[in-house]
């Protein structure tokens, strides 16, 4: 894999964020992600568009994911997320 970002996906609940690995799966068989903690992922750069657009299919959003996720976990302490 050519130029590997980092990757958030962030969806409404559980069933959501399956939602998006099963449909991702199913759209893109030979491009696998790789996951390296919950709900972060490592995935080619060139399939940022794709990821964004099953994304929405499912309720939920692609971020790019800090390099550092200890920052963001320390702002999810006293910021806590919505999920609707």
């Amino acid at each position: 894999m050519s130029n590997q970002i980092r990757i958030e996906i962030v969806s409404r609940n559980d069933f959501w964020r399956n939602a998006f690995n099963v449909e991702w799966d199913y759209q893109f068989p030979e491009r696998k992600l790789v996951e390296v903690s919950s709900g972060c992922y490592l995935a080619s750069a060139e399939w940022l568009g794709d990821l964004e657009r099953v994304g929405r299919q499912c309720f939920s959003n692609v971020l790019m994911a800090p390099s550092d996720p200890g920052r963001r976990e320390i702002f999810r302490l006293f910021l806590p997320r919505d999920d609707r």
